[in-house]
């Protein structure tokens, strides 16, 4: 069975032809899409937000935070100004 329905394979056909053409803009900021990758996932999220059959999105990977191991590699030493230099005004 098919992964994508041929009204899918349509969108996607329509964003290339858009993109090679220098019509073809992304999201909010209306930039000129040139990754063919990204024509591609255009395509396939306009034909998944009309309900054609298209498999899910990947699902975006959360970064865990590693605060406790950042406190633990902290410093505890106070830096001092050794290198700062002064300048005196001449009278």
């Amino acid at each position: 069975m098919a992964k994508y329905s041929k009204k899918a394979a349509a969108k996607v056909a329509r964003a290339v032809k858009k993109a090679k053409a220098g019509t073809l803009r992304s999201g909010r900021s209306k930039k000129k899409v040139t990754s063919r990758k990204q024509v591609i996932a255009i395509g396939l999220s306009e034909a998944r937000a009309e309900g054609k059959k298209v498999p899910k999105a990947p699902k975006k990977k959360t970064v865990k935070k590693k605060a406790a191991a950042k406190k633990a590699t902290k410093r505890t030493t106070k830096k001092t100004n050794k290198s700062r230099k002064t300048s005196k005004k001449k009278s």
